[in-house]
């Protein structure tokens, strides 16, 4: 592993790295460095707070007990992470750099490698299991919670793998001449690994999600006859902009980043990817806070929880609902099917507007 590692350089300071590939490190603030910080700090906040939100809603909320609220739930507590890696490197960055010893700099890296990729692979593992649900014409799908639990542990492991892989030994400082710019004790190629695999992972998403949008536009074309003809249009309509928000979002966010690690991986001396650099981790960031306002804020029933949480104290909640705690109103699009099976739904006789919760 790298923390043994024994070549000459691994006993350098990280400054020496930074003067050697010829990124600026100063022991001053510079308007460049106030102005990261002043981007970073509200959105780290409002990532940490906006994720808590839904942890809890999925929590203490039972109609949420199923699959797809585990993944969403999952997928919080990586946007969680993000939220709180993205404050560790805030209070890391700048003149602060210079203090930081090789081990504690790839740690900081490490942080948001693991942050970041565990939130790009719950987007990708949501966009699956909105495939094989709706496929299979169920409102909830059948995993069972062993497999929901296997799946988040396999998310996980594939976040930590991620950020390991440089502290495990590819990156740059021991080989000084395949250091990159942008991160200057990682390798090139470790910057063009990773941002070719988000980039995969979108393509995927891609595929997915517009195979989803035609196969629900032909069902509803299907049940024309039988359901109301406008209903079937706002289904199209609703998938629509769903899509949009999903994969906008994930494009407006991360592309920036990607080209920037590109770029840098490929050796372009003449891209400045220093100057724009910092704002694109901004932006991915950013993707963090964007997720459960797409995820969740299009369920009605979690904003109805968001309200609950939001708008009551705790103790007044308990005294209206007794000592049972916080009761909730069934999921009305389940109560006929609920007495026919466990924790499946079958939506044969369900427009398809039912499938597009969120």
């Amino acid at each position: 592993m790298l923390f043994n590692s024994t070549c000459e350089a691994f006993n350098n300071s990280v400054s020496f790295f930074y003067n050697k590939i010829g990124k600026p490190i100063s022991s001053s603030w510079r308007p460049h460095d106030f102005i990261v910080v002043g981007l970073g700090l509200p959105i780290c906040v409002f990532i940490i707070l906006a994720n808590i939100l839904v942890i809890v809603a999925i929590i203490i909320n039972r109609q949420f007990h199923y699959p797809i609220y585990y993944l969403l739930g999952n997928m919080a507590a990586a946007d969680l992470f993000a939220g709180i890696s993205y404050l560790y490197l805030v209070f890391h960055t700048g003149p602060w750099t210079i203090g930081l010893t090789i081990k504690e700099w790839f740690i900081r890296g490490a942080l948001i490698n693991m942050s970041l990729t565990a939130s790009v692979v719950n987007l990708l593992a949501v966009a699956v299991e909105r495939h094989q649900t709706i496929f299979t014409m169920q409102l909830h799908s059948t995993m069972t919670r062993r497999r929901v639990v296997m799946l988040i542990l396999t998310i996980w492991l594939v976040a930590v793998f991620m950020g390991l892989v440089p502290i495990m030994g590819w990156n740059c400082v021991c080989d000084l001449s395949t250091c990159c710019t942008v991160a200057p004790l990682y390798s090139r190629s470790f910057l063009v690994f990773w941002a070719i695999l988000n980039l995969m992972a979108f393509f995927i998403m891609v595929a997915v999600y517009t195979h989803i949008f035609i196969y629900v536009r032909r069902r509803s074309r299907e049940m024309s006859p039988h359901t109301d003809q406008p209903s079937n249009n706002q289904t199209v309509i609703s998938l629509m902009k769903t899509m949009s928000m999903i994969l906008g979002a994930f494009v407006i966010c991360w592309t920036p980043g990607l080209v920037i690690l590109l770029l840098d991986g490929l050796s372009c001396g003449e891209c400045q990817v220093l100057k724009y650099e910092k704002y694109c981790l901004v932006l991915a960031e950013c993707n963090s806070l964007v997720n459960p306002i797409i995820y969740s804020f299009r369920d009605k029933d979690m904003r109805t929880t968001y309200k609950r949480i939001l708008c009551f104290p705790w103790r007044r909640m308990r005294q209206h609902e007794g000592p049972s705690g916080i009761r909730f109103e069934p999921v009305k699009t389940e109560a006929p099917s609920e007495k026919n099976s466990n924790n499946s739904t079958s939506l044969e006789p369900v427009s398809p507007q039912s499938l597009l919760s969120f």
